[in-house]
């Protein structure tokens, strides 16, 4: 029997752009409080995202673990709205925190990307409107860190009845990009491959990395894009080499084991 479509439409508001945080992070603990220029890591990407003009709400989905209650500390002290849900079904604290929320449109970004570019993310909302999709993301020709996705209630709502693998749970929208019989999908694409950059914050030398480059582009509390990024690795490419042998999207290739692993069990 096919899989039936979820019926697409323009955005649809509220857009709230989710967050997902925890402490618990097996290569970096504690990542999303580190400290760059002054500032957690979780500030700076709340911050950014403050920037878009067509995000309604930024709201952080973290976990029931008492790891992570520093997280609601800190949420309520700096006034922002959160979820706390179960730690390994990510899918799942997404939908309930889209519906704790009334999201109608989802914008989802993790909380290991300070250098989101709220601009790149406002492309992907306005090629979402423009289209009949249910899935619009940032392609992975840009550099790793820059990753958003943007994909109505529907197809999450759609996921979340229908996904059954631990990495389709585990990594929220997995189910959806899978199937493009069923979602209608886009990529926003770079002009030139930008892939082998990681600007996110999986260990200690992707932190060095954002840190030089929040240093070398000023106060913390400017938002600069990617343009200027490129722009100031061009004149320190050096810098580009602090971590240059990590692969790309390991948390995934660990999820897609652990499916091969219970396939076989079962």
């Amino acid at each position: 029997m096919p899989l039936e479509r979820p019926v697409a439409a323009p955005v649809i508001e509220p857009v709230i752009a989710i967050v997902q945080a925890r402490m618990s992070s097996t290569r970096l603990p504690s990542k999303v409080m580190k400290p760059v220029c002054g500032r957690p890591i979780l500030w700076h990407v709340v911050n950014r995202l403050k920037s878009s003009e067509f995000i309604d709400e930024t709201v952080i989905a973290t976990t029931t673990e008492a790891s992570d209650d520093i997280i609601e500390e800190w949420c309520t002290l700096h006034g922002i709205r959160f979820y706390r849900g179960s730690l390994n079904d990510v899918l799942d604290r997404y939908y309930q925190a889209a519906k704790e929320f009334g999201a109608r449109t989802i914008v989802r970004v993790t909380s290991d990307c300070p250098l989101i570019d709220p601009a790149l993310v406002d492309r992907a909302i306005k090629k979402f409107s423009e289209g009949s999709f249910d899935h619009v993301s940032i392609d992975p020709s840009f550099p790793d860190g820059l990753d958003a996705e943007v994909f109505s209630f529907d197809a999450l709502a759609k996921a979340h009845r229908e996904a059954a693998l631990a990495s389709e749970r585990e990594h929220v929208t997995p189910y959806i990009w899978k199937n493009p019989e069923v979602f209608r999908l886009h990529k926003i694409k770079s002009p030139r491959d930008l892939s082998r950059m990681r600007w996110t914050v999986d260990d200690e030398k992707d932190l060095m990395l954002v840190t030089k480059i929040f240093e070398g582009m000023g106060p913390a509390e400017e938002v600069f894009h990617c343009e200027d990024i490129l722009r100031f690795l061009e004149s320190r490419p050096d810098l580009l080499k602090i971590n240059s042998d990590t692969a790309r999207n390991e948390g995934y290739a660990r999820s897609l084991k652990q499916d091969a692993a219970a396939k076989r069990i079962a």
